[in-house]
């Protein structure tokens, strides 16, 4: 926690917050409320805050899967809270993928899981509809992003190499 102060308040960086919520481990209201109040007293309500699905995986296959509706209830307690740009993350959710302008309230970028549907915002970070500064690091935003297909070559002999 001293550490996102410390970035947020003194070292000019840019700063995205990522939780993993894992059911029963740190997904109660309570804890997400409370998260949530710090981030908004301490750091501010532009810090973007993403919720993330956990998957059971290796070590830890005995806890379920991170359900849509919990990362829906967290992503609603912390928009909530005042927090202007809250994700979800790790599932198809559209809604909770979405960059809205925090003055407008245009859809400004759409994303479902890693690709971007839609991209309205300047190079300079503006909202194309009322001009407003959406805070961030942008550029012209050109081509694809997300699910692409990437051609591999796999050389036939290299499989037969000791």
């Amino acid at each position: 926690m001293d550490t996102l102060k410390y970035l947020c308040q003194e070292s000019g960086v840019w700063v995205e917050i990522t939780t993993l919520l894992i059911p029963e481990k740190n997904d109660s209201d309570d804890e997400l409320l409370g998260m949530s109040q710090w981030i908004r007293r301490e750091l501010g309500d532009t810090v973007p805050l993403h919720f993330t699905a956990f998957h059971p995986d290796w070590k830890m296959t005995d806890i379920r899967a991170t359900p849509a509706q919990t990362l829906a209830r967290a992503r609603a307690i912390a928009l909530g809270e005042g927090l202007k740009f809250v994700y979800t993350g790790n599932v198809h959710d559209v809604e909770g993928g979405t960059t809205f302008c925090a003055s407008c309230g245009d859809a400004l970028i759409t994303r479902d899981w890693h690709r971007i549907l839609l991209y309205r915002v300047s190079a300079d970070g503006l909202c194309l509809n009322c001009s407003a500064p959406l805070s961030g690091c942008f550029e012209k935003f050109a081509g694809q992003f997300g699910n692409q297909r990437v051609p591999v070559r796999i050389n036939p002999n290299a499989l037969n190499s000791p």
